[in-house]
């Protein structure tokens, strides 16, 4: 595979990645609230996700892959609303563990990344096309 398809190819990977990363950032920002249905449930547990590089024979070159998607161990939040349908015996509801000022600095950092690889493509094709340009007005 010639070097500008194997450079377009590796920042597809990027961008497969990071659209993944945008969208499990907005499941967790859009389930912030949500609560367990009753008193015994764990209400939304934030999502997480891993990535890790693979050598691809064809390419001779790593490209990103996803590792796995989890859940976030951390602990969750607990607010004392005895009234509330999903309130334990001691009057407390658990909260989702999810933090929406990190959600949108993921969402930020996930974006950026995604606009990075996107521009490494476009410079990969312009690249291809001038090339093209320069055989073409050789003939």
């Amino acid at each position: 595979m010639d070097p500008i398809s194997a450079t377009m190819r590796i920042a597809a990977s990027g961008l497969q990645a990071q659209s993944l990363r945008v969208r499990m950032t907005a499941e967790n920002i859009a389930n912030a609230n949500s609560l367990a249905p009753s008193p015994n449930a764990d209400p939304y547990q934030r999502k997480t996700i891993v990535f890790e590089s693979r050598f691809d024979r064809a390419l001779g070159a790593e490209l990103v892959k996803i590792k796995r998607i989890g859940a976030d161990p951390s602990p969750f939040g607990e607010v004392y609303n005895p009234s509330h349908p999903s309130a334990n015996d001691d009057g407390y509801i658990q909260t989702p563990n999810v933090n929406t000022l990190i959600e949108m600095s993921d969402m930020r950092e996930a974006g950026r990344s995604y606009d990075a690889n996107l521009k490494v493509i476009e410079q990969a094709r312009s690249m291809a096309a001038s090339t093209l340009s320069l055989l073409d007005g050789n003939r």
